[in-house]
């Protein structure tokens, strides 16, 4: 549906819940904090952006891949609407979220010159799997061949890519491997996106060995929070706002200065943001359930980097 800034402001005043599109102070280092798109994706891109700007947020990491907020067959024409509908609310398209894993896969050329047009700098990658029946090792050389035929494309297209360590079995689950299969690649053009809450999940007292040894690697973060819980007599893992989980923040952001770690941040809220009954309710209903949550976040994320002294 249609969408304008002056109807979205309108409608946030209606609520009493109208904020300065940039209220939040930002820390003596600039820190940007891009939010990751693909819990939002039922609204259109210029509701997404105006949702973003009134949270305080700097950017929008929009996922494109196979049901994202844009289609690898379509990038070509709608990643430049999801840019301009960014830069109409004031915020920046640093990041990206894909599923390439291979220069030469279908749509991983032109989602790569598309995202350079529009001036992205990151692009997440997908995961790889171990293959079965191999040594773990070998599996890692072969996904090292992959990352260096992709580094060959960034470079002629001046774009970063970045590997996400991601809780489970796949490559990057426990760091350690992520860093033997990225070691000898430049980090110029190819890097490592540091997830610290998944980092948390498969090393709960380990993480900062981890953090330190892929550290001269990264070029994004990540960040998120999760707990454990009991349900049924088995303990699951539940996502969480920032702070009100097992994520040792303070921890973190003391060893992301002890590093000397600067980089774009995407803000990831993955746990619940609207009811099965809030899924229900008109679009401007729902805007103003999922924005409180959302500024929270922001805020809290802020608080975090102030107080660490970043």
């Amino acid at each position: 549906m249609p969408h304008t800034r002056r109807k979205f402001i309108r409608n946030m005043a209606v609520a009493g819940a109208v904020w300065p599109l940039r209220s939040f102070a930002l820390p003596a280092k600039d820190w940007e904090v891009h939010c990751f798109s693909k819990p939002f994706q039922w609204m259109d891109y210029n509701l997404l952006c105006e949702t973003f700007a009134a949270a305080g947020l700097q950017g929008v990491d929009y996922p494109v891949r196979p049901g994202g907020h844009v289609l690898p067959e379509k990038v070509a024409a709608d990643l430049p609407k999801a840019a301009a509908a960014a830069r109409r609310a004031g915020l920046k398209t640093t990041l990206m979220t894909t599923a390439i894993l291979d220069a030469a896969e279908p749509h991983a050329a032109a989602i790569l010159k598309a995202a350079a047009g529009v001036g992205i700098r990151y692009y997440r990658l997908g995961w790889f799997d171990y293959q079965k029946g191999k040594p773990l090792q070998d599996s890692l050389q072969r996904c090292n061949g992959q990352l260096k035929g992709l580094d060959r494309l960034n470079r002629q297209l001046g774009i970063h890519s970045s590997y996400q360590n991601h809780a489970g079995v796949k490559v990057g689950g426990p760091v350690w491997d992520l860093y033997e299969m990225i070691k000898d690649i430049d980090p110029a053009y190819t890097g490592v996106q540091y997830d610290i809450r998944h980092a948390t999940v498969e090393g709960a007292n380990s993480w900062p060995l981890g953090l330190e040894l892929v550290s001269r690697h990264i070029n994004t973060l990540v960040i998120k929070d999760v707990k454990w819980v009991e349900r049924n007599g088995k303990y699951v893992l539940e996502n969480t706002p920032l702070g009100e989980g097992m994520v040792n923040f303070p921890a973190f952001f003391k060893k992301v200065k002890e590093l000397n770690i600067h980089a774009p941040i995407s803000l990831h809220l993955e746990y619940e943001l609207l009811t099965k009954q809030e899924e229900a309710l008109p679009a401007a209903q729902k805007q103003r359930i999922v924005l409180e949550k959302l500024r929270k976040d922001v805020q809290a994320l802020r608080g975090m980097l102030a107080a660490a002294g970043l």
